[in-house]
Order: C-alpha cells, then sequence, then structure tokens
C-alpha cells in the first residue's frame, strides 16, 4: 500500500512557488513535464528564468510536444496572423519560453530540454533540440524516466472539493504520470516532488484521472490563469478529402476506432460522417473515385459499405476533436467494459449495452479546440462512464494483465495514423528526414501498427499525400528508398494516399511494388517503375496500367467537383475559427507564399504586381482587415500591391 503525505505546501504566487521548489530540491532541479496541454507553461518558465540567472544551477527538463504560439514573419504574414492569435489564443497566453529559446539555439548553458515528440517541423533548425531529442515508443517513456533520476513532477490539473475531501484529475495527461510513479517505486528509487498546478478551466475526469489530495507534495493555484491551448481548426482540400473517403471505407462496423490528428484525420473523420449520415453521396463519391472497384473490394472483405449500426469504439492515445463529431454524429457509440465476462457477453450479442454503463472512448491524453475542452466536461457531468483517461501503457499496448479484456475491446480494431512518406517495398517515414533532421518523434505509431498486426482482425492503415510541394516543384512522397524509417517494411500493412489503397500485408516484395505503384501520382511512375526494375523488385515486362495514368490533380478534381459543388466537401468541415474575410485572405496569402518561393514563381508575381487586374469582390474588406487601407511608409505600399496582385490574381 503507498502512503503520502498530505499536501503541507500551497501556494497562489507563482515566483514564490517556483523559489521555494528551488531551494528545496538543491541547485540541479531535474524536471519531468507531460506532453501537450498538461504543462504548466507559467511554473516552468519561473523556473526556467531562475535557473537561468544563476550559473551555479542547472536545470534538466524531460517532456514532449512543447505547444507554443505560430511565430509570424514581420510583413503581410504577421499583419494576418497577429489579431488572429490574440482572438484566438488570448492576449494572456504563455508560451514556454524554453521553446522559444531552444529554436533558436538560444538556451543558457545550464539548461537541457529532452523531448520524445516534438511539434511538427518547429525544431528542424535547432542544433540544441535535435541534439538532445530521445527517440522512444511512447509506450516506453516511464520505464527509461524511471532512470534519470527526477526529482520533480509537475502537471497541470482540474481540481475538485466535495464532502470527501480535496480530489484532484490529472484530466488531459494521465498518460505518462500514472506510469512512470509506478515505474519509480518498482525500481526501488525515490519519488520525486509532485506538484499540481491547478486550472479553473480543465475538464475534470474521473476514474484513473482522478487522485487523492495526498497525491501531491505541493499546490499551485494562480490567481489567473491563461486559456487553455487550443489547436485551430484547419482547412481539407479535395485530395485530402479523397484520402478520407478511401479509408472511411476500411472501417468496420461495430469495430474500435484509433485515429490521430490534422487534415487527413479531419478529412476521414468527416467521410465516416457522411457514410453513416448521407450513404446515398458517400456511395457516388465512393465510386467518382474509384472506378476500378479495387476500395469497393477491399471494403467488403474487411470494412463496410453501410451506415453505423452497432457504432465504434474509441481507443486512441489521443482523444481530439474527431471524436466528439463522431460521438455526435451518432457513430461512436459502441460501449466497452473494464470486465471481462461484461466484454464477452457484449461481443456475443447477450448484453444491454443500455443497462450497464461502460465506456465509449479511451484515451491517454487529449488536445483539441476549445469545443472539445467544453464536451469533455458536459458529458463527464452527464455520462461519467461514457470516457475514460487512463495510463499510455493502457491504451498504446496489449501486454500485461489486461492483454485478453483489451484485444476483445480492440475487435475489429483500425488504427489510422498518418506519415510523411513511404517506400515502394512498404517502409514508412513519419518522424525523421534522410539526414537524420527530426521533425516530430515516433509518438505512439510504431505501437499501434505493431498492435495491428497482434489483433486477430486489426488493421493499420498509414495516411499520406501522394506528392507534395517544394522548391524545386512536386515530389513525390512515394519513393524507392529513404534513408530513414519509423516503420519497417516487415510491418506494412494498409498505406493510402488520394488516388486508393495499398494492401501489403503478406504480400511479395514484387505485390508490394505494383500496389504502391497503383496508388502513386501519375508524374511519377514511370521513374518508380524503372528504379524497381533496375533493382529487380519488378519484372522486366511489367507494364503500367492505363488507369494508372489519370492519377492525376486535374482528374482527382474532375471525380469530385459535381459533389463538391453540393457542399460535401467543404473547406472547413467542421468550422472555422477564421472570420469570413479571414477565409478570402486565406488562399491569397497562400498563393503569395508559394509563388515567392521560387524564380520563377517571383517573376509571375512582379507581373501580378505590375498588371493588377480589376478590384476583386470584397477587397476593401480584406485590405481594411490586414490594416492596409492608408499605407504610411514605402513597405507599407509594397505590402498592399503584393495583396491587391494576390486577391486580383
Amino acid at each position: 500500500m503507498i502512503s503520502y503525505m498530505p499536501i503541507e505546501h500551497c501556494y497562489s504566487d507563482t515566483e514564490a512557488c517556483a523559489h521555494y521548489l528551488a531551494d528545496e530540491l538543491g541547485p540541479d532541479l531535474r524536471i519531468a513535464a507531460p506532453l501537450g496541454l498538461g504543462k504548466p507553461h507559467g511554473l516552468l518558465n519561473a523556473l526556467y528564468r531562475l535557473t537561468g540567472t544563476d550559473p551555479a544551477r542547472s536545470l534538466r527538463l524531460y517532456t514532449a510536444l512543447s505547444l507554443t504560439q505560430p511565430q509570424p514573419a514581420p510583413g503581410l504574414e504577421k499583419r494576418f496572423l497577429g489579431p488572429f492569435l490574440e482572438r484566438h489564443f488570448g492576449a494572456d497566453q504563455v508560451d514556454p519560453q524554453y521553446a522559444l529559446d531552444q529554436a533558436r539555439d538560444a538556451l543558457p548553458p545550464n539548461v537541457e530540454i529532452h523531448e520524445f515528440y516534438m511539434q511538427s517541423g518547429a525544431m528542424l533548425h535547432s542544433g540544441s533540440a535535435q541534439r538532445s531529442y530521445i527517440s522512444q515508443n511512447y509506450t516506453h517513456v516511464a520505464r527509461d524516466l524511471a532512470v534519470q533520476d527526477i526529482n520533480m513532477l509537475v502537471q497541470l490539473v482540474a481540481r475538485r472539493e466535495g464532502p470527501d475531501g480535496v480530489h484532484y484529475s490529472l484530466s488531459c495527461n494521465p498518460d505518462l504520470t500514472l506510469d512512470f510513479l509506478r515505474q519509480v517505486l518498482a525500481a526501488g528509487r525515490q519519488r520525486p516532488l509532485c506538484v499540481a498546478v491547478v486550472h479553473p478551466d480543465l475538464p475534470y475526469m474521473g476514474g484513473d484521472a482522478e487522485v487523492a489530495e495526498a497525491f501531491f507534495d505541493v499546490e499551485l493555484r494562480p490567481q489567473a490563469s491563461p486559456r487553455l491551448f487550443a489547436l485551430p481548426r484547419l482547412p481539407v482540400d479535395l485530395a485530402e478529402y479523397a484520402l478520407g473517403m478511401h479509408a472511411s471505407a476500411l472501417v468496420r462496423d461495430g469495430g474500435c476506432l484509433q485515429i490521430g490528428i490534422g487534415a487527413l484525420s479531419d478529412a476521414l473523420v468527416k467521410a465516416l460522417l457522411l457514410r453513416h449520415q448521407d450513404n446515398v453521396h458517400w456511395r457516388r463519391a465512393l465510386v467518382a473515385l474509384d472506378p476500378r472497384g479495387a476500395t469497393h473490394a477491399l471494403a467488403g472483405r474487411i470494412g463496410g459499405l453501410a451506415p453505423f449500426q452497432g457504432g465504434l469504439y474509441g481507443a486512441s492515445e489521443m482523444v481530439m476533436d474527431g471524436f466528439m463529431h463522431l460521438q455526435r454524429g451518432g457513430i461512436l457509440k459502441r460501449r466497452s467494459w473494464d470486465n471481462l465476462a461484461l466484454e464477452r457477453a457484449s461481443a456475443e450479442g447477450r448484453l444491454n449495452q443500455a443497462t450497464p454503463g461502460g465506456h465509449y472512448l479511451r484515451g491517454a491524453f487529449f488536445l483539441g479546440s476549445q469545443e472539445l475542452y467544453g464536451w469533455l466536461a458536459a458529458t463527464e457531468a452527464a455520462d461519467p462512464d461514457a470516457i475514460t483517461m487512463c495510463p499510455v501503457s493502457n491504451v498504446n499496448q496489449l501486454y500485461g494483465d489486461h492483454q485478453a479484456l483489451a484485444m476483445l475491446q480492440r475487435r475489429g480494431a483500425r488504427f489510422f495514423n498518418t506519415c510523411m512518406m513511404a517506400t515502394v517495398l512498404g517502409a514508412a517515414v513519419s518522424d525523421t528526414l534522410d539526414d537524420g533532421a527530426v521533425v516530430s518523434g515516433v509518438g505512439g505509431q510504431y505501437n499501434f501498427v505493431a498492435m495491428a498486426h497482434e489483433l486477430p482482425d486489426g488493421r493499420s492503415a498509414l495516411l499520406l499525400r501522394s506528392t507534395r510541394s517544394s522548391r524545386g516543384g512536386i515530389e513525390s512522397n512515394i519513393r524507392w528508398n529513404y534513408g530513414q524509417t519509423t516503420i519497417p517494411r516487415h510491418l506494412r500493412d494498409l498505406i493510402i494516399t488520394e488516388y486508393g489503397i495499398a494492401d501489403l500485408r503478406g504480400k511479395s516484395d514484387s505485390e508490394c511494388v505494383e500496389a504502391m505503384l497503383s496508388i502513386s501520382d501519375a508524374r511519377f511512375l514511370d521513374a518508380l517503375c524503372a528504379e524497381a526494375k533496375a533493382h529487380g523488385k519488378l519484372a522486366a515486362d511489367f507494364a503500367i496500367p492505363e488507369a494508372w495514368r489519370r492519377h492525376h490533380p486535374r482528374h482527382l478534381h474532375e471525380a469530385l467537383a459535381p459533389l463538391q459543388q453540393k457542399g460535401l466537401f467543404p473547406t472547413f468541415p467542421f468550422g472555422s475559427d477564421f472570420t469570413e474575410v479571414e477565409q478570402r485572405l486565406l488562399p491569397a496569402l497562400n498563393w503569395l507564399k508559394s509563388v515567392s518561393s521560387t524564380w520563377l514563381g517571383r517573376f509571375r508575381l512582379l507581373r501580378a504586381v505590375c498588371r493588377p487586374g480589376s478590384v476583386a469582390a470584397g477587397e476593401a474588406e480584406a485590405v481594411a482587415r490586414m490594416g492596409l487601407t492608408t499605407p504610411r511608409t514605402l513597405a507599407d505600399r509594397l505590402q498592399l500591391r503584393l495583396l491587391q496582385a494576390a486577391l486580383r490574381r
């Protein structure tokens, strides 16, 4: 039985709390902090400042996903993003200063920051971050952290007072805290000082996330707290919608769903809702995208084409907005129980799901919009069993005491994750570039891919755009080979692009090459085919079918345009954080950024500036939003001309 001393030290002043912690623990701070939303930026900044001004001290921080607001470049980008960022994040939003400094290689010499997952692309050019990155599977982080002699754990929490005293909720981040402390005690090491930083708006989640007051040694309740960090809702383009449509046909009714975050995941969620709520138009769109019937054939074998009757169960390391939309849309509703007898009865159809409670969503951390945080709080209040937040060891792996139950709960599992690139032999590149530069991190992707192979009817699906824009033009995201891979080719399963699905499980190398060519952009088919033949992985007499030659953005738009005109594929599928004027500005500013990246583009831009054409609809409002109605300087006038050229192009 573990016993904890009750909280003796409670603070409302962040600086005073930081000084107490530094004095209590001595000159060398070794801090663990949750990933994402659960980091108390104010306290970490105070400890960082205190260390940075005293060379006799040192600070080593172990964490991940340090969230910072976008840092707009001067000029039009700042004019656009400045007012939006203040409106969306709040004027009092606090960024982790160590992350801003590390991004520009300006950390003090007595500070080290070790992350196992970084905000995507944020630290590509930081030598310090690249050297200090720790490559780990999510499920191994707690194990490896337990031997780092951590002397302080800090975490943002929700607080509740009741008849039985004060309780805290680890809320957004029970993921590693519980596993880490368990590993520390199992190793016979000293338990770190645990600091609760209370945020009044953090949803109070029960179950494993709820802990007694004695769990923490120090409480900090600041007099004021900034708005919870919320991710802006992303636009989705037609290629992403096409990809989501293919993916949505792989989901089996009554199964289990894991999804990540980003535009591709939003496209999948929107396609699942369309399949369920407007099945006729969903099928028409799928036929337009899949004239050869390859996706339909896969749907018949492992997925489905009908609306969801039994519904889906969510088991995902990250709880994000998509699950909220699926629950509201009547899809996320299959209940599960942490009781093997009840779960077996449910799987066999012997249990009335409405009778004994149960949960329809299990997660290890959450991060998303303000709407998501409100939904979580409201759901917890109305239906406390519906969502369970738990350690990542319970979500991201099958092994341990819960294996039999976990396998049953995850029946019919479909694990959807995104990657940056894939090889024609089925390996996936998700976190690191060819030269070793880390874009983000492995996170839980390997966990879910491996889990799919262990489950009797589980499947892993990796999503990626077939091409990407670069300074030199367009490049294929499907490669012959790549220097760094996240998922090895022996774990190859399903890979999806906007042009279809490659089912690679159990296939020979030549079959894998053919399947990957069948979902590649037509502009790169000949080169990929020639390279595969040159390395003996494709028969010399193999000929590219003519149907694959239609894999071009132009044909994709032709297929979906009629349905897009009916409103099936909106730019912002779940609403936008941008105003209508800002939504008109976005494509113009994106065009400017794109054409400015090459010499040919800059020539086109110069020509457009010299001959801007007639005034665009809504131009005056757009110019006013950018603060350029009355330009005062030469730079202002130049920015106005660039903006007008972009709006009128």
